[in-house]
Protein backbone atom coordinates (compact mmCIF):
# COMPACT_ATOMS: atom_id res chain seq x y z
CA UNK A 1 0.00 0.00 0.00
CA UNK A 2 1.08 3.59 -0.61
CA UNK A 3 0.25 6.90 1.04
CA UNK A 4 0.15 9.76 -1.44
CA UNK A 5 0.42 13.32 -0.15
CA UNK A 6 -0.10 16.16 -2.62
CA UNK A 7 0.18 19.90 -2.03
CA UNK A 8 -1.88 21.67 -4.71
CA UNK A 9 -3.68 24.91 -5.50
CA UNK A 10 -7.01 25.02 -3.63
CA UNK A 11 -9.16 25.59 -6.72
CA UNK A 12 -7.88 22.29 -8.19
CA UNK A 13 -9.16 20.05 -5.35
CA UNK A 14 -12.46 19.15 -7.02
CA UNK A 15 -10.78 18.26 -10.32
CA UNK A 16 -8.29 16.02 -8.49
CA UNK A 17 -11.12 14.35 -6.53
CA UNK A 18 -12.95 13.58 -9.77
CA UNK A 19 -9.77 12.25 -11.44
CA UNK A 20 -9.04 9.94 -8.51
CA UNK A 21 -12.65 8.76 -8.42
CA UNK A 22 -12.41 7.85 -12.10
CA UNK A 23 -9.62 5.35 -11.35
CA UNK A 24 -11.40 3.82 -8.36
CA UNK A 25 -10.03 5.77 -5.40
CA UNK A 26 -12.83 6.06 -2.83
CA UNK A 27 -11.29 8.02 0.07
CA UNK A 28 -9.46 11.32 0.31
CA UNK A 29 -8.53 13.72 3.11
CA UNK A 30 -8.14 17.44 2.36
CA UNK A 31 -6.56 20.01 4.67
CA UNK A 32 -6.16 23.74 4.07
CA UNK A 33 -2.48 24.61 4.61
CA UNK A 34 -0.05 27.48 4.04
CA UNK A 35 3.53 27.29 2.88
CA UNK A 36 6.04 28.40 0.32
CA UNK A 37 8.41 26.90 -2.18
CA UNK A 38 10.41 28.55 -4.90
CA UNK A 39 7.89 31.38 -5.21
CA UNK A 40 8.65 32.50 -1.61
CA UNK A 41 5.23 34.00 -0.92
CA UNK A 42 3.22 36.36 -3.03
CA UNK A 43 2.14 39.97 -3.36
CA UNK A 44 -1.51 40.76 -2.64
CA UNK A 45 -3.64 43.90 -2.67
CA UNK A 46 -5.96 44.62 0.26
CA UNK A 47 -8.08 47.80 0.30
CA UNK A 48 -5.83 49.37 -2.29
CA UNK A 49 -2.60 48.69 -0.42
CA UNK A 50 -0.09 46.19 -1.75
CA UNK A 51 1.59 43.87 0.73
CA UNK A 52 3.80 40.80 0.69
CA UNK A 53 2.70 37.49 2.24
CA UNK A 54 5.31 34.96 3.31
CA UNK A 55 3.04 31.94 2.89
CA UNK A 56 0.74 30.88 0.08
CA UNK A 57 -2.60 29.12 0.69
CA UNK A 58 -2.58 25.53 -0.58
CA UNK A 59 -4.57 22.34 -0.12
CA UNK A 60 -2.95 19.18 1.19
CA UNK A 61 -4.46 15.94 -0.08
CA UNK A 62 -3.79 12.61 1.58
CA UNK A 63 -4.91 9.37 0.00
CA UNK A 64 -4.05 5.74 0.76
CA UNK A 65 -4.12 3.43 -2.25
CA UNK A 66 -3.16 -0.15 -3.11
CA UNK A 67 0.36 -0.32 -4.55
CA UNK A 68 -1.10 -1.61 -7.83
CA UNK A 69 -2.76 1.75 -8.63
CA UNK A 70 -0.29 4.13 -6.97
CA UNK A 71 1.37 5.19 -10.24
CA UNK A 72 -2.01 5.80 -11.88
CA UNK A 73 -3.15 7.82 -8.86
CA UNK A 74 -0.02 9.99 -8.95
CA UNK A 75 -0.48 10.62 -12.66
CA UNK A 76 -4.18 11.43 -12.17
CA UNK A 77 -3.26 14.00 -9.51
CA UNK A 78 -0.51 15.48 -11.66
CA UNK A 79 -2.74 15.90 -14.70
CA UNK A 80 -5.73 17.27 -12.77
CA UNK A 81 -3.70 19.71 -10.62
CA UNK A 82 -1.51 21.05 -13.42
CA UNK A 83 -1.96 24.67 -14.48
CA UNK A 84 1.49 25.02 -16.04
CA UNK A 85 2.36 27.90 -13.72
CA UNK A 86 4.70 28.21 -10.77
CA UNK A 87 3.16 26.96 -7.53
CA UNK A 88 1.28 23.98 -8.95
CA UNK A 89 2.59 21.95 -6.02
CA UNK A 90 4.28 18.67 -5.21
CA UNK A 91 3.35 15.00 -4.84
CA UNK A 92 5.00 12.72 -2.28
CA UNK A 93 4.61 8.93 -2.13
CA UNK A 94 5.31 6.88 1.01
CA UNK A 95 5.16 3.18 1.78
CA UNK A 96 2.15 2.47 4.00
CA UNK A 97 2.91 -0.34 6.40
CA UNK A 98 -0.57 -0.98 7.78
CA UNK A 99 -4.14 0.28 7.60
CA UNK A 100 -7.14 -0.67 9.71
CA UNK A 101 -10.82 0.18 9.37
CA UNK A 102 -11.93 1.10 12.89
CA UNK A 103 -15.56 0.01 12.50
CA UNK A 104 -14.91 -3.54 11.21
CA UNK A 105 -11.31 -4.26 12.16
CA UNK A 106 -10.40 -5.00 8.52
CA UNK A 107 -6.69 -4.59 7.85
CA UNK A 108 -4.45 -4.12 4.82
CA UNK A 109 -5.87 -3.19 1.43
CA UNK A 110 -9.34 -4.30 2.57
CA UNK A 111 -9.35 -1.37 4.98
CA UNK A 112 -8.82 1.14 2.20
Amino acid sequence: MKMIVAIIKPFKVEEVREALGAIGVVGLTVTDVKGFGRQKGQTEIYRGAEYQTNFVAKSKLEVAVPSSIADRAVEAIRLAANTGKIGDGKIFVFDLEQAMRIRTGETGEGAL
